[in-house]
């Protein structure tokens, strides 16, 4: 069935990978998952990595099933993935290795060694990227420290959505948002940031040309359209870095509205018309990454989700098998406030055992182990909410906006848990949802690219009316105060990695 509305958005996610097929029916969209499957790192020989090729054959998968099995022919396909990582180019075109991923331990000491090279003050003012270990920037540093040989035959260097437009679509751009991951782009002169590249051995020879979300790349290659059966596509640059496409779909009206894309990571912040870089923005470790309409998202990175999923993956490997909800309603039935850690302390960022590291910080901060599945879950979502709190509080700060709601997009939306605990934490009203925010804003920005809608905020407009929205008011706020001034005690300069 031919469809001039019809979009097929490909979201790879660090935990799991999906393509969904969205149609626009008047002011409506209407979202149909086609097929999911597990993205996971490879561990090979002490490294981390991702596949880039598995990741392909994936695509070609549901490419397949969109067409054979469901009997659908979409007019657009696009990619939006996690942020930083990259690959290389031979001068062939041949991908060098598949691409390293960000949690790779090669990355964890070349932040600070870096930073002895260029004063992370100057880095912030030249990208308005937050310091993160994964940054781009710092596992280029690695490489060239630890002599990569990659590095050797390099012609191209290719961020994880550039290697699956290049492979489905033979080209070679790279799109804003995700340009702005990689704190290697200059906000101000809207380029790659020379100095940056320099210090890590490259030039703008490497760099692809930045396109803006919402352009029109090629058509799917001919083999491609051969193989899975489509008479042919187009290929569209969305916001390819994947909080960009959900960020489109946060379904806002007016600015006194903050975000947090929750999944594996949750990342919360406001829209901006511009970069906001000053000594509070720096001082408070927030980036300023791009977005759709060239808005800029100002943003913290929080663990998120990480620590839960990784949690119940070493239950597994002991052979206890927990469903979210399962975990869900053991967290409700535990008591409140029993444990408090700071999600983002450096110990969690991949630990082989999550459940000992989190055992591990209870120990040095004085406090009792948790003691049952239910009590890390609940443990897990209150320090969440009340991280969630301090970051509100200094997104306020800084930028001088009030804030009367805050949206939860993407999965961890379905967590009424954690979303009822966020409204306590902070004192606002949550508005939960689309679950599928990056799907449906990786769907609306190729609606825009084909003029099959206008703008940012008619593609909004269009998402309040599609999707229902969960609703959730503060409760016990005295109590949540109570333990909002214990996580501030707990997580004090000791434990904070963020500055």
């Amino acid at each position: 069935m031919e469809n001039n509305n019809l979009f097929l958005a490909f979201d790879f996610g660090a935990e799991s990978s999906k393509s969904v097929c969205g149609s626009l029916d008047k002011d409506k969209l209407i979202l149909h998952e086609l097929y999911r499957f597990k993205t996971g790192m490879l561990f090979l020989n002490g490294h981390y990595y991702w596949n880039i090729y598995r990741f392909y054959e994936e695509i070609i998968n549901a490419l397949t099933i969109c067409t054979r099995k469901e009997n659908l022919q979409p007019s657009s396909i696009a990619v939006d993935t996690w942020g930083v990582d990259f690959g290389f180019l031979a001068e062939d075109d041949t991908i060098l290795r598949i691409p390293y991923a960000y949690r790779d331990p090669q990355v964890i000491e070349a932040m600070p060694d870096f930073h002895q090279i260029i004063d992370p003050e100057d880095i912030y003012a030249l990208t308005g990227i937050s310091m993160q270990p994964f940054n781009s920037l710092y596992h280029l540093h690695a490489l060239r420290k630890n002599q990569d040989l990659v590095l050797k035959s390099a012609r191209r260097l290719m961020f994880l959505p550039d290697l699956l437009n290049f492979l489905l679509g033979g080209v070679k751009k790279t799109e804003f948002s995700f340009a702005t991951t990689s704190q290697l782009f200059n906000p101000f002169k809207y380029r790659w940031e020379e100095k940056l590249l320099e210090e890590v051995g490259l030039d703008l020879s490497f760099m692809n040309e930045i396109i803006p979300p919402g352009t029109v790349l090629s058509g799917l290659k001919q083999d491609i359209c051969q193989q899975a059966g489509i008479r042919k596509a187009n290929l569209t640059a969305v916001c390819s870095h994947d909080t960009g496409s959900a960020i489109v779909a946060v379904p806002a009206e007016g600015e006194d509205w903050a975000y947090i894309s929750s999944g594996t990571w949750s990342l919360m912040g406001m829209e901006l018309d511009s970069p906001l870089v000053n000594a509070q923005a720096r001082k408070g470790n927030f980036s300023n990454e791009g977005g759709a309409g060239g808005r800029y998202r100002f943003l913290k990175n929080i663990m998120g989700l990480w620590l839960l999923q990784q949690c119940r993956k070493n239950w597994s490997d002991s052979g206890r098998e927990y469903s979210y909800t399962e975990l869900i309603e053991k967290a409700e039935a535990s008591g409140s406030f029993k444990v408090l850690i700071d999600p983002d302390h450096q110990s969690f960022y991949n630990p082989p055992d999550m459940l000992s590291a989190i055992d591990e910080f209870c120990i040095q901060t004085s406090q009792k182990k948790p003691v049952s599945p239910g009590e890390y879950a609940r443990t897990i979502m209150e320090s969440l909410a009340l991280k969630y709190r301090h970051v509100l509080d200094e997104l306020i700060e800084i930028t001088g906006r009030k804030v009367s709601t805050i949206h939860i997009i993407g999965g961890g939306s379905r967590n009424k848990l954690l979303c009822q605990f966020t409204a306590n934490a902070t004192g606002k009203k949550i508005i939960a949802g689309p679950a599928e925010g990056t799907a449906a804003g990786n769907i609306m920005m190729q609606a825009i690219a084909l003029g099959k809608t206008g703008s940012l905020d008619e593609a909004r407009k269009i998402i309040r009316n599609s999707f229902p929205a969960g609703h959730y008011i503060p409760r016990d706020t005295k109590y949540w105060e109570q333990a909002y001034s214990k996580f501030l005690d707990l997580t004090g300069s000791h434990f904070r990695t963020d500055t």
